[in-house]
């Protein structure tokens, strides 16, 4: 049994881990689909908003990727919203790293912007500065969890990403 801290005290190694294998188990799903000309490349960092880039024909895809035990509220980068067809794409995990569950915030359809991100609240630094304040990240807005919709599977997920039905076997 995995202690809860594990997954605060490590959390850009769990980001990592949960990044890797959603990148296998989207490739897997597209080569069993007979989808061999799609590509999903990573960010080297996270400074422009996204952390893949999904691609297959003319689609191209910037996706935030969030996971955690329960969807709340994403902090999502004002850079995204200026990529054709950025989307943020949250995973509910269970304590062992199971991916369980795929939420969806951007246009339904590739080629569509996200929606406007300007109603929303500017995003507060998590960590407090020397003054005890935590001061806000003005290039970042808080989608709330009620915003993102629960995507049925990863075959359904990368559907909405790629504009077609991906079916299991071929």
């Amino acid at each position: 049994m995995v202690a809860k801290e594990q997954h605060s005290h490590n959390s850009s190694l769990r980001e990592n881990i949960i990044e890797h294998q959603f990148i296998g188990a989207a490739l897997k799903v597209l080569w069993n689909a007979g989808i061999v000309d799609a590509e999903i490349l990573r960010s080297e960092f996270d400074g422009y908003g996204y952390d893949l880039v999904l691609s297959k024909g003319q689609i191209v895809r910037h996706i935030q990727l969030k996971s955690g035990l329960t969807l709340k509220k994403i902090s999502v980068s004002n850079m995204l919203a200026r990529r054709p067809s950025g989307c943020a794409i949250f995973i509910e995990i269970s304590d062992n790293l199971d991916m369980e569950r795929y939420w969806f915030f951007g246009a339904n359809e590739p080629g569509l912007p996200l929606p406007a991100l300007d109603d929303f609240k500017t995003t507060k630094r998590t960590t407090p500065k020397s003054d005890g304040l935590k001061p806000q990240r003005q290039n970042h807005r808080d989608i709330p969890a009620n915003k993102f919709t629960k995507v049925q599977s990863l075959e359904h997920l990368l559907g909405k990403l790629l504009g077609q039905e991906i079916s299991g076997h071929q």
